[in-house]
Formats: structure tokens, sequence, C-alpha cells
């Protein structure tokens, strides 16, 4: 895989141009493509390295009652970029390596472990079980990530999936899709503590690859923990970036 190629072909397919999103109204003003509605979110500017701090300030302003997060990739710019967010009030989160995978090189050949069945959601008893795992497998409960699950159901941009032994849901992930483009993410993969290193992981991993490759998508991507990009290495995913949030908090 070509990787400077296909990450700048990911920056002009999905971070300048994402595609439409229920719940999510994007805009751009002065020089920054602004997300908000479900949730708030800058992944993608252009403005000269002279204006950094002003136009951080700017956003910091206009978000300081909501929060919000900007994401930055290792070969963003302008330079001074992170240190105007800090200065602004942003706060890093821990850096993740985006990986890709080629699916028209690769496609995960895992079947679930014995027992283990993966189903995709396709009502809210569903996007419940998906929302239990998550906040299982991450020590957090987020009530708000159900109501905004079901919310999408139906949504042709997203995909869940949940993974259970003998009923009991054990692991979840979603993919996002975005129609007419190259490329489909994997967001949200998490499985429950006594059910880690058996290979659930790898299978919804597997199952979510086969439905982009079904609807047509030739890459899928992840911004990696280090807890999974070494497995994600290991089915074949390449990296190519470090990636890192910067959050400013509801409140400022």
């Amino acid at each position: 895989m070509d990787g400077p190629a296909v990450l700048a072909r990911y920056d002009a397919e999905i971070r300048a141009d994402p595609p439409p999103e229920v719940g999510a109204q994007r805009t751009w003003v002065d020089g920054v493509l602004r997300t908000e509605g479900a949730y708030n979110f800058i992944g993608w500017w252009d403005f000269p390295a002279e204006a950094t701090r002003a136009v951080v300030a700017r956003e910091a302003a206009y978000f300081v009652a909501n929060g919000v997060e900007w994401k930055l990739f290792s070969h963003d710019g302008p330079p001074g970029l992170e240190a105007a967010l800090a200065a602004a009030g942003f706060t890093p989160d821990e850096p993740e390596t985006f990986v890709a995978l080629d699916l028209e090189a690769h496609a995960p050949p895992f079947d679930p472990p014995p027992g283990i069945e993966v189903r995709q959601v396709i009502d809210a008893a569903g996007a419940a079980d998906l929302a239990a795992v998550s906040d299982a497998a991450f020590g957090r409960s987020e009530p708000w990530r159900l109501e905004a699950l079901v919310a999408r159901l139906g949504d042709p941009t997203q995909a869940l999936f949940v993974a259970y032994d003998d009923g009991v849901p054990v692991s979840s992930g979603r993919l996002e899709l975005a129609p007419g483009k190259a490329f489909a993410g994997l967001y949200g993969g998490g499985t429950i503590p006594n059910y880690q290193g058996r290979g659930v992981y790898r299978a919804l991993v597997a199952a979510r690859a086969g439905e982009a490759r079904r609807r047509g998508h030739r890459y899928i991507t992840v911004d990696a923990r280090e807890t999974s990009r070494p497995i994600l290495q290991r089915l074949g995913f390449e990296a190519l970036a470090t990636v890192r949030g910067w959050t400013l908090e509801a409140g400022g």
C-alpha cells in the first residue's frame, strides 16, 4: 500500500469533505470546518500560519459553552498549532496510531471463536447491548450513548455489531461508512475484560471489514490505541500517521 497516497486521499475524501451524518451540521467559517450538533468537532482547516493563534482563540471562544475536540494528524500544519491549542485551554488526549487496511489486498479471515456469534444490530435492544458492552469494556458510563445509537438505527452511514456468548453480549464495535467514497472507519471496538485475548475483537474486525467491502469500500481505517494496534497490524493494517485529539471541555 502506498501510505502517503492513501493518507492524502483520506484527507481529501473524509477530512476535508466528510459525509453527511444524522444529527451533525458542518459549516466552513473563515478557514475552519466546524461540526456541531450530536458532537462538536474540528477535523479540517485551512488558514495561514500567522493567523493560527487568532483562529484558535476564536474557535475556543465559540465552543466554550459546549466544548469541542480538535483532532490533529502528525502531518498537519500550520507550525505552532499545538502550542496555540494549549494556550487557548485545549488539553491533549493520548496519541493514537492511524492505521488502514486495503480490502483489495487483505480480508481478515477470522471466524468467531467457538460459541461466539457476531450479529449486526437492527433494533434498540441490540443498541442497548452495544452500549452496555462499551461501558464495561472501557470502564466508563456514558448514558447519552444509547440515545445517539438509537437515533441512527437505519442510517446507511453506520453499521453496529455485537458479539454474543450464549446470548450474553461480550464485545461490540461500530462501522462508519461514507457512501461513494473509498473509506470506511472502525470505531468503539471493545471487549469486556474476561473475554479479552480470546479472538473476539478480531472476529468483530473481520465482520466489519466484510460489511465495508460488501458496500464497496476499498479501505478501512482505525484510530488505534496501543491495546489494539498490534492486533490490527497482525491482521494487515498499516500505520500511516499519529493522531491526537485536543479537547476543550465545556465551560472552558
